[in-house]
C-alpha cells in the first residue's frame, strides 16, 4: 500500500467519524421540546422517572434547571412517541451512512 492509498483511507475514516458525530447531534437537538413553560429532552432515563408517577401532577426540573409543574402522563407520552420517532429516523440514517462508508 503506498502513502497515497493510506492518506486516502484516513481521511475516509476521518469522514466517518464526523459524519456520525453529526447525525448524533441532530438527533440529539430533535430529542427537545417545550412544554408548560420548560425546556425537555426525550430521553430513557426521564420517560422512567416520569413511569413512576403515572397521571399524577408533578414538579420536575427541565434540562435549565427550573421547576415545572404537569400531568407525568402527558409528558411521559409526549417523550416516548419522540424518543421512538427519531431513534428510528437516527438508526435510517446510522444504516445509509455505513452503506456509504
Amino acid at each position: 500500500m503506498n502513502s497515497e492509498q493510506l492518506v486516502t483511507q484516513a481521511r475516509a475514516r476521518f469522514d466517518h467519524e464526523v459524519a456520525r458525530k453529526v447525525l448524533k447531534e441532530k438527533y440529539q437537538a430533535r430529542m427537545l421540546f417545550a412544554w408548560n413553560g420548560g425546556m425537555f429532552r426525550a430521553e430513557p432515563d426521564m420517560i422512567t422517572f416520569l413511569s413512576l408517577y403515572g397521571d399524577e401532577e408533578i414538579v420536575a426540573l427541565d434540562i435549565y434547571e427550573n421547576p415545572v409543574k404537569f400531568r407525568a402522563s402527558d409528558v411521559c407520552n409526549l417523550m416516548k412517541a419522540r424518543w421512538q420517532e427519531q431513534m428510528n429516523s437516527w438508526l435510517v440514517e446510522h444504516n445509509e451512512l455505513n452503506k456509504n462508508r
